[in-house]
Parts: structure tokens; C-alpha cells; sequence
């Protein structure tokens, strides 16, 4: 029998007019239930900042040890031992990897976890978050969307305004100090 007769769709193939159809009723129903629930969809930030695409051998030139193996290796420096954990210092900070501009030193607090801690980023679209199963527990990561590189973890544990706590590896952003507040 021929594709496309009444008995190939009979046995479920679908016609391509009635798909996209399905597909907005799908997401429409979706939505409405995430809505009734008090829940919104996630939203994905845009960024507009080029994607920085090394080799390997071009990010090890570039970086540290201690910053490659937390760059690009997803590792972490020792708690209390980076350079910006406890600095007051005003600036912003980028990351070591690219230079994206990623936190200010107005969002930074002493949470005592050991590691540089800020209360949001800079701007939402130069991270990204991922699901982080790793090492018996489930966390969210959080890398640069410039280049990929791996920062550290966010939490649900911070302060207010947005009770968010970036717990951040001094070795993956650099501070750029700034004069003004």
C-alpha cells in the first residue's frame, strides 16, 4: 500500500494540517494549567553578547590551572580559599573566561559558605542555569552563557530582595574595581 492512502493514516500517521494545530492546542493547555496551578512557564532569557568557541589548547593558554579546572572542568577551589570571598571591594565582576560582564559589588554578601556569594547577577541572559545531579545531590548549576564557562552553584537561600544566593568560584570572574558607587 502507498504512503498516504486512507490505511497508512488509519494506522496513525498524521496529516501535517492537523499537527501544528495539535501542537498550539498542546501548549495552550499547558499554560492554562500551569496558570491555574499559580505557576509560569520558564522563561528564557535572550542574550545578545557573541559566543566565545575555544579549543581546549587555546583555554588552557588562556587560563590558570586553578581557573581551567573551574571553567571547564565544572571543579571548585577549596571553600575559604578564593580571592574574592571575603572582598568589599566595588567593582564588577566578569567572568575569567570571556570578560562578560556577570555581578556588581552592590549584589555581593557574606553568606559564610566559603565562596563569593551575590544576591543576583547582573543580568539574567549572560547565565546560564542547568539541573546538576552530581555527586549524590541535586542542585543548579550555573555557567556563562558567553562561553560556557562553569561559575558555581545558585541556591534558594539568600537574602532579600530575591532570596537567591550565587555561591560563585573566585577562580571563574575577575573584579573590575570601579571608583563610584
Amino acid at each position: 500500500m502507498k504512503p498516504g492512502t486512507d490505511r497508512t493514516r488509519q494506522m496513525g500517521a498524521m496529516s501535517p494540517a492537523l499537527t501544528l494545530p495539535l501542537l498550539l492546542v498542546v501548549g495552550l493547555v499547558t499554560t492554562a494549567c500551569l496558570s491555574w496551578r499559580g505557576l509560569k512557564p520558564p522563561e528564557t532569557p535572550v542574550s545578545t553578547e557573541p559566543v566565545v568557541v575555544k579549543s581546549d589548547a587555546e583555554w588552557r593558554k588562556l587560563l590558570t590551572p586553578m581557573q581551567y579546572t573551574v571553567l571547564r572542568e565544572k571543579g571548585t577551589e577549596r571553600a575559604f580559599t578564593g580571592e574574592y570571598t571575603d572582598t568589599t571591594t566595588l567593582g564588577t565582576y566578569s567572568c575569567a573566561g570571556c570578560g562578560a560582564e556577570l555581578f556588581l559589588s552592590d549584589a555581593k554578601f557574606h553568606s559564610g559558605c566559603g565562596w563569593p556569594s551575590f544576591f543576583q547577577p547582573l543580568d539574567d541572559a549572560r547565565l546560564t542555569q542547568i539541573v546538576d545531579e552530581s555527586h549524590g545531590m541535586t542542585r543548579t548549576e550555573v555557567t556563562c552563557r558567553r562561553c560556557g564557562g562553569h561559575l558555581g552553584h545558585v541556591f534558594d537561600d539568600g537574602p532579600p530582595p530575591t532570596h537567591l544566593r550565587f555561591c560563585i568560584n573566585s577562580a571563574s570572574i575577575k573584579l573590575l574595581p570601579s571608583e563610584k558607587r
